[in-house]
């Protein structure tokens, strides 16, 4: 591997040239804005994701000759917080068995459970080598494990070659019709049966009977006074249940000035005020749009609803998007036309027993996730 690449570890995303990294991203089938450089900047230079949070970058670059063929979007953790895939009961077993499981590498997009690249690639040579150079760098720095969260279809298939454990979960997505896309958001309730279709009017009656409505704003027409009113809704809810915010309002000044185009503000006035909002993640060149973030600062029912899911199918339909990813978890998405689709992780760890260990659990789980999409369908 070492003769014909150059490989590089960066504790910082502006050390990358980001036209190159950009390039791969769009190089990539499973491409989102989410991998792009913009954002991963952001997130450390915002200080939302940086090692005193617990997210050490460490990305990994390949090089052949002065072409960048491959990067990993990487960071040393130590801990478990903001990755949606958990692994607190493994790490709970090393540490019973007194072994150190933090820090471990971590491949993934900080506080976003979006499913796309990890290893990004030109070829298949250098997917390849981009494990194989993780899996080295873990051994020599003594780390515990390698984990890629939420992969593509090629970053798994090339994990599960190597011997990587795949893992799997279920998420709720939206597509639209095809060949025939929906007309408008009554075009796509009327395929609902009756008691659904029934359920989804009450909830919208009452957000509507409650005096709220909804403006749109879409791009640079987000201003930096929407900005500032989302992100206090943002923080407001985390704090309702008792939680740190992840992102910090300088990710979203930085969002606003480097990626506007990748966003869709949903804003819900009562009484001429401004009282809740949900942000939508864009990607306008696949047409596939990201329920990301959302807020209120008083309370009215089924507004969550009609924030997070009824405004933004109703503005995908209208703008001929193809796909609505709703997050992690939430089977009560079902109910609202979002379906289970199953996600993928890849997992090395480095201590053989545990391996064995984690296989066997997996192997379980794995059964129990099939019996779960089974019985949701």
């Amino acid at each position: 591997m070492g003769s014909h690449f150059v490989i590089g570890v960066h504790d910082d995303p502006a050390a990358i040239d980001a036209a190159a990294w950009n390039a791969l991203v769009e190089a990539q089938p499973d491409a989102n804005p989410f991998v792009r450089h913009e954002m991963l900047l952001a997130l450390h230079a915002s200080g939302s994701a940086t090692p005193r949070s617990g997210w050490s970058p460490c990305f990994i670059t390949l090089h052949r000759g002065t072409q960048l063929v491959a990067a990993c979007p990487a960071y040393l953790k130590t801990h478990s917080y903001g990755e949606y895939v958990f692994d607190w009961a493994w790490a709970d077993a090393y540490e019973r068995h007194g072994l150190p499981y933090y820090p471990k590498l971590l491949s993934a997009v900080p506080f976003t459970p979006v499913p796309g690249p990890r290893l990004l690639a030109l070829d298949a040579d250098a997917r390849r080598a981009l494990l194989e150079t993780l899996r080295a760098f873990a051994r020599r720095t003594e780390l515990s494990s390698v984990h890629l969260l939420f992969v593509g279809d090629d970053d798994a298939a090339a994990a599960r070659d190597a011997g990587w454990l795949l893992r799997h979960s279920v998420q709720f997505h939206w597509q639209n019709r095809s060949p025939q896309p929906y007309a408008d958001f009554d075009d796509f309730l009327a395929t609902f049966r009756h008691d659904k279709r029934k359920k989804i009017h009450q909830e919208r009656r009452k957000v509507h009977d409650a005096g709220v409505s909804f403006s749109i704003h879409e791009g640079a027409q987000i201003d930096d006074a929407l900005w500032s009113f989302f992100h206090r809704c943002y923080t407001l809810t985390y704090r309702a249940h008792h939680s740190t915010p992840y992102l910090t309002r300088d990710f979203f000044a930085r969002m606003a000035a480097t990626m506007p185009q990748h966003w869709v503000m949903f804003v819900a006035e009562r009484n001429g005020q401004r009282i809740g909002a949900s942000l939508v993640a864009l990607d306008p060149l696949r047409r596939v749009a990201y329920g990301r973030y959302w807020g209120a600062i008083e309370h009215v029912p089924c507004l969550h609803f009609e924030a997070c899911y009824y405004q933004p199918l109703a503005w995908c339909i209208a703008n001929g998007y193809s796909r609505f990813e709703g997050g992690a978890q939430g089977e009560h998405k079902m109910a609202r036309g979002l379906m289970p689709v199953r996600t993928s992780s890849a997992h090395w760890l480095k201590h053989p027993q545990f391996a064995r260990a984690v296989a066997d659990f997996l192997e379980r789980e794995g059964a129990g996730i099939d019996d779960y999409v089974d019985e949701l369908a």
